[in-house]
This record gives C-alpha cells, structure tokens and sequence, in this order.
C-alpha cells in the first residue's frame, strides 16, 4: 500500500504530520507491517520527535540554526553553494545531518510510536515550500 503525504510549510521549523499518516493507515483495513515514510527533497528532513511540549519543536529549530548557521553569517564564509539564498546551502548541511526516511512498525493499522512521539517533517528553508513524503505499508 503506497500513498504520498503534502505538506506545505511556512518556512523554517517542525511540521507535525502524525495525524496525516495515523488517517491514511486506519483506512488500511487494520494491515500490519512497517511503514517506510521517504522525504523526497534535500533541504528538509523527518524525525519523530516529542509531541507534548511545543517547546521541544521550538528548542530544536533553534539548536539546528546555531550548530548551521546561513551562509552569510561570517563562520560560513567557506560555503560555495550560495546562489539559491543565504538558507540553501545550510538547508543541505541539516538534511544531511538530520534522516530523510523513517521507519515505524504498524500493527492492526496504528503506528506503534511512544506515548509522546509524532512524526515531524523538519523544514529547512526559510520560504514557503510545499513537500512531498513518498509512505509504503509492506506486509
């Protein structure tokens, strides 16, 4: 069973997207498997992280500019890929820091997260962007 999620984003931060998938899976009939979710783009990433406290999402977003900042901040200076914007090139260096595909075990069509833990696509960028997670069930 395949689908594909669309998230548009705001710009910069976490994006929960738990309850798109939790929705998509509880038409499946109560299958079980694992579910492979695959971000198809280079500048943001997917975690499963906290979802009770908001602070969490917002803790981590600033921690990720600070350990990346954008290419016009002077400790950047090195960074060639500038053309797209000051954010592109960081964007990049998180994506390949942070995972681009998850995998979570699925039981009679839920999601077998933790009590406190949602899926979040992590965006990079500072601009609006609309992004496209790729979700297979496999028995």
């Amino acid at each position: 069973m395949q689908t594909e999620f669309i998230q548009k984003t705001d710009g910069a931060g976490l994006y929960d997207i738990t309850s798109d998938v939790a929705r998509w899976l509880s038409t499946s009939n109560a299958a079980t498997g694992l579910l492979t979710l695959f971000l198809r783009h280079t500048s943001a990433s997917l975690l499963i992280q906290e979802n009770a406290d908001p602070d969490v999402q917002r803790d981590l977003a600033a921690f990720m500019r600070r350990l990346v900042p954008h290419a016009d901040s002077s400790e950047m200076s090195w960074l060639r890929h500038t053309t797209e914007g000051p954010d592109d090139m960081p964007a990049h260096i998180k994506a390949a820091l942070l995972p681009v595909s998850l995998s979570i075990p699925v039981v009679q069509g839920r999601m077998l997260l933790g009590t406190w833990q949602g899926i979040y696509l992590f965006e990079h960028r500072d601009a609006p962007h609309t992004r496209r997670v790729a979700a297979h069930l496999s028995a």
